[in-house]
């Protein structure tokens, strides 16, 4: 656990393991940690980069702090989830109050970045724009079993739902994303 406040040389150097003990498990989980915040993002690269940016200040801060109730990946997990939604939120928010000063600007096209090796593979593409194409919380159950190799409960605690209500979006998104590569020609 990670302490903000610290009275004494003691308390400073546990602190201090603990920061060292944090940046170690966070470091050891960037990878998977990228690939939740990407989902999160709707598979923008950039935007899943400040999410991740966000969460590690929060979490390195002490605005952030494991408890222990869960794993450290699940709860990491719904920081990411929790810190993307803000940012959702906030950019819509100021949208609305520079609709005006964007209509005015020219719009530039914006190239598409390179691809990622995870998300270059034919099948990974399809079941990608599947997920996408999934309710929200499916799409979240799925790609927190599928790829960050999550039990239902512990995507259930990310998420922030109860375990049957994970199940049951999970079996619904399932079929779901069965029928939608049925249909783009994947049997």
């Amino acid at each position: 656990m990670v302490r903000s406040n610290h009275s004494s040389s003691n308390d400073d150097a546990q602190a201090l393991m603990d920061i060292e003990d944090l940046k170690a498990r966070l470091e050891c989980c960037h990878g998977e940690s990228y690939g939740w915040a990407r989902f999160c993002c709707r598979g923008e690269a950039d935007e899943a980069n400040n999410v991740l940016q966000m969460v590690y200040l929060k979490i390195l801060e002490g605005r952030a702090a494991f408890d222990g109730k869960s794993s450290f990946r699940t709860w990491l997990f719904g920081v990411i989830r929790v810190t993307a939604a803000e940012m959702r939120r906030r950019r819509v928010l100021e949208r609305l109050h520079l609709v005006r000063y964007h209509e005015l600007q020219p719009r530039n096209v914006r190239a598409a970045p390179a691809d990622d090796a995870i998300f270059s593979d034919e099948l990974r593409a399809r079941l990608r724009k599947g997920l996408a194409e999934l309710p929200r919380r499916q799409g979240e159950v799925l790609h927190l079993v599928m790829y960050q190799d999550l039990s239902l409960a512990e995507a259930a605690e990310t998420m922030g739902v109860s375990l049957g209500s994970a199940r049951t979006h999970y079996e619904r998104g399932k079929k779901r994303l069965r029928v939608l590569l049925a249909e783009s020609g994947w049997k």
